[in-house]
């Protein structure tokens, strides 16, 4: 694995070419809904340019803003069109660029092409990102239940006028900004979708395919399956990027060497571990995933600490900084040996000076616990897939279902 993994470790001046982009490391923090906001991309992406080796971090130091991704890509939570067309305040809040970020990336959702195409245009006019990404993979059941998500790619044709209108929409902006497809194997193993909508988004302008190796119905179930990500490699020639059970860094190198894939996106492996950055960046660096240490309760409490420093500068208040933490709180400290008391009161800490009491009162040298590591997030079993009525009875829409399916686009998605 280890001479293969070399093979495929990025050298500097070999970068990964997305348009203008400039990919240095291929390393991606998947869109995550409520998670990959400012503050945990910001995070994430200073332990990632930290796993720089010492003779790399000259890339840092030429980097050009919105064109060099020196240690990877961290994609913004989920926008939702309809609400970023119609200028909805918390949509807005959540597209405000991070005026550290060295590349802006953004991913949208929709369901109506013509929605989407505006959304774009206001993307690339207002100068909101340097990256688009599109959301076809998501599994809940209130996004696939409308024909979005891990469904629409059944509808070919509207999958492919979605695409092609994003491709279009980002052209109005006076520069090139490269468009992305995120997207799973298909709705169930008998309704595969992921060969055929490789192929359509190559076709009309995607300039990376991402490819998460489960279906709809397998939600966050069981193992990934990647050889479908080494055949949508071997079919395409834009690149294509893996996704599923990246936990580890080895993780992602044993990804690279059994598909071939151009790029590892991570999603649920980085909750509450957002130093996974660090170890892929290193590892893709060197070509090793060995000796990597993990942090003291001591050291994760300072990450804590500093996650919300940076949550707080963010939100509307303190109370409102701690409120979203708390989500973070249970990732951050799983596995640790803290009490249900602790606990409870780490679900309801509501100011960061009650979070920096409870955490002083832990034991700092407590070393990270091993059951914390391994597969992290949603899992479950398998699930009925939630779709529209007939929506597998063809492949593709008539006028008055493709109606309905762009009016349904907002009934359950709020704001982003």
């Amino acid at each position: 694995m280890l001479e293969a993994a070399k093979r495929v470790a990025p050298v500097a001046g070999e970068p990964l070419q997305l348009g203008p982009l400039r990919l240095h490391t291929p390393v991606i923090l998947a869109p995550m809904a409520g998670v990959t906001d400012v503050p945990f991309r910001r995070l994430c992406r200073l332990f990632g340019e930290d796993g720089l080796p010492p003779a790399q971090k000259r890339v840092l130091d030429h980097a050009v803003a919105g064109v060099d991704a020196p240690a990877g890509l961290y994609v913004c939570e989920m926008i939702t069109a309809r609400a970023l067309v119609e200028g909805n305040e918390k949509t807005r809040h959540m597209v405000t660029p991070d005026p550290a970020e060295r590349v802006r990336s953004m991913q949208l959702y929709g369901t109506d092409p013509d929605t989407m195409e505006r959304a774009a245009r206001i993307v690339a006019q207002e100068d909101l990102a340097d990256h688009v990404d599109l959301n076809f993979g998501c599994p809940v059941p209130k996004v696939t239940k409308q024909g979005g998500g891990a469904a629409l790619p059944w509808k070919r044709d509207l999958f492919a006028d979605i695409v092609s209108a994003v491709v279009r929409g980002v052209a109005g902006g006076g520069r090139p900004i490269p468009v992305t497809v995120k997207m799973r194997l298909g709705i169930d193993a008998e309704h595969l979708t992921y060969v055929d909508a490789g192929r359509i988004a190559q076709r009309v302008g995607a300039a990376a395919v991402a490819l998460h190796g489960r279906t709809q119905a397998q939600y966050y179930s069981g193992k990934a399956d990647w050889e479908p990500i080494k055949r949508l490699k071997d079919d395409l020639s834009v690149p294509v990027f893996g996704n599923g059970d990246i936990f580890a860094a080895a993780d992602a190198l044993s990804m690279v060497e059994q598909t071939g894939c151009d790029a590892v996106v991570v999603g649920r492996g980085v909750q509450g571990r957002p130093w996974l950055f660090k170890q892929l960046v290193e590892a893709f660096w060197t070509g090793s995933a060995s000796g990597f240490s993990e942090p003291t309760l001591g050291e994760v409490a300072a990450v804590i600490l500093e996650h919300t420093d940076l949550m707080i500068a963010n939100s509307r208040g303190e109370e409102d900084a701690l409120r979203k933490m708390r989500k973070h709180l249970g990732w951050y400290l799983r596995g640790f040996g803290l009490g249900g008391h602790m606990r409870l009161a780490l679900a309801r800490v509501s100011s960061r000076a009650q979070l920096v009491e409870l955490l002083d009162s832990l034991d700092a040298s407590a070393p990270y616990p091993p059951a914390a590591l391994g597969k992290r997030g949603r899992a479950g079993s398998m699930r009925k897939p939630h779709l529209p009525y007939g929506w597998l009875d063809s492949t593709t829409l008539d006028a008055g279902e493709r109606s309905r399916v762009a009016a349904a686009e907002s009934d359950d998605i709020d704001g982003g």
